[in-house]
């Protein structure tokens, strides 16, 4: 019988906040895949656990699925983790996923903290309705594109920024977004947990000296009423070249202008030049 691919969410910082059903599955799994294999023994040795563990990231998931996937075809349960927090939330993990479906391997969800999640709740800004953009593009090109796709956006915004590009990454909101209140959470569940509500202005100087910690940054969205109105067809259309630049399909170019701008597909399509 084939074995089953778990996966598991462990504490974003206070080991205290592990699942009673996460340890169980950690210690009835026959393998580990993780990040960083480090990271993760630390994390087994605090609960006596004793486990093989296999390496699994970003730039080594494709052949490591593989080995992954036959382990489980053969009999063998699998926990998949990340460094913190739920797998494939801005974590490996999907091509993983994907790669079991097609083999018909059964997937299991074992839930557990989410830093972006965590700091939405924390922020005070309208939970209601939200979108998850992760962490920005180091591509400029790509960067500014998301960026300028989300000037208009109603929903609370919620991002990931390393400590060591904050500052770029606070800039960047005040050129797009403008001087808006926001809420920016560190350290969560940590000694040192810190959530701070201010100005893009006023974040920018408070953490001009540095600063250390992952960080989850909450922008509310526009509360312009006019701004879903703010995009032409002929910006619509000039998104869609960029696109068919970078390599995209003329269709996906004008979708994906399309679902930026409010413009219709099939009026940017036929304009694509």
């Amino acid at each position: 019988m084939k074995g089953k691919l778990y996966i598991v969410g462990t504490p974003i910082g206070n080991l205290e906040d592990i699942t009673l059903r996460a340890l169980k599955t950690l210690q009835n799994v026959d393998f580990i895949a993780a990040e960083d294999t480090r990271v993760t023994a630390k994390l087994l040795n605090h609960f006596n656990i004793k486990k093989p563990l296999i390496s699994y990231f970003e730039h080594n998931k494709k052949e490591k699925g593989i080995l992954i996937c036959k382990k489980i075809q053969s009999g063998e349960n699998c926990a998949l983790v990340s460094d913190a927090g739920m797998p494939l939330i801005s974590d490996p993990g999907e091509t993983l996923v994907k790669q079991c479906y097609e083999l018909d391997i059964d997937v299991k969800i074992v839930p557990g903290p989410n830093a972006a999640i965590s700091a939405l709740c924390l922020s005070g800004m309208p939970t209601g309705r939200f979108t998850f953009e992760g962490f920005l593009s180091k591509n400029k090109k790509s960067r500014m594109e998301h960026l300028n796709s989300l000037k208009n956006e109603y929903r609370t915004m919620v991002f990931y920024e390393a400590p060591h590009k904050i500052i770029s990454t606070l800039k960047d909101f005040y050129d797009f977004f403008g001087d808006r209140q926001i809420s920016i959470a560190r350290e969560l569940t940590k000694i040192h947990e810190e959530v701070r509500t201010m100005s893009v202005s006023q974040a920018i100087e408070h953490y001009s000296q540095g600063a250390k910690g992952e960080f989850v940054i909450i922008v509310p969205g526009t509360t312009n009423p006019d701004a879903k109105n703010k995009y032409t067809l002929d910006d619509a259309i000039k998104f869609a070249v960029s696109y068919v630049k970078s390599g995209e399909t003329r269709s996906a170019a004008a979708k994906k202008a399309g679902k930026i701008t409010g413009i219709v597909k099939s009026e940017i399509y036929k304009n694509i030049t």
